[in-house]
């Protein structure tokens, strides 16, 4: 892993190298760091393929070391991938966030354990940040937006009504 061919700037890691050797793109270890209690971070802005850090001045050293272990961590899933110790599109990065709901399931049908799903640091059982939801769509809600709110003629027409 030292001497890989990845590039970074002071705010952007760029995970586009995994996608060939992995199929492993910025969306798959963006959602891998909410299974290790981080929010997601911004991805693909302003560069494509790129995965946006920003801690801020509060954060404590102990917390970005916490992160820079998550993200070796993350870093080894991916080399298990690589290595064909997992596999290519069912693996633990494909699969998260992992979030409560899905792990205490009776049926657990993935190839990894419940345990590396859900606790994938020692550090996180003692303050485990669970996802509410697993991925559902990716990106397809975000650029085909549904609104279910009444239309603004069924609120006139009930706040008419009701004065």
């Amino acid at each position: 892993m030292a001497g890989e061919d990845v590039t970074y700037n002071a705010r952007n890691l760029t995970v586009m190298v995994w996608q060939d050797t992995a199929g492993i793109e910025a969306e798959d270890v963006a959602k891998r760091l909410m299974d290790y209690g981080y929010h997601a971070p911004t991805m693909s802005w302003p560069v494509s393929g790129t995965l946006m850090i920003e801690p801020t001045e509060s954060e404590s050293k102990a917390e970005l070391d916490r992160f820079c272990d998550a993200l070796i961590s993350i870093r080894e899933e991916i080399a298990a991938i690589e290595s064909g110790e997992a596999g290519r599109d069912d693996n633990v990065l494909k699969g998260a966030p992992h979030p409560a709901s899905v792990v205490i399931a009776e049926e657990w049908t993935k190839p990894y354990s419940t345990e590396v799903a859900a606790f994938p640091a020692s550090w996180v059982r003692a303050s485990k940040f669970w996802p509410t939801t697993g991925r559902l769509d990716n990106v397809f809600g975000d650029r085909n937006l549904v609104c279910t709110n009444p239309s603004v003629e069924v609120i006139d027409e009930k706040m008419a009504a009701a004065a």
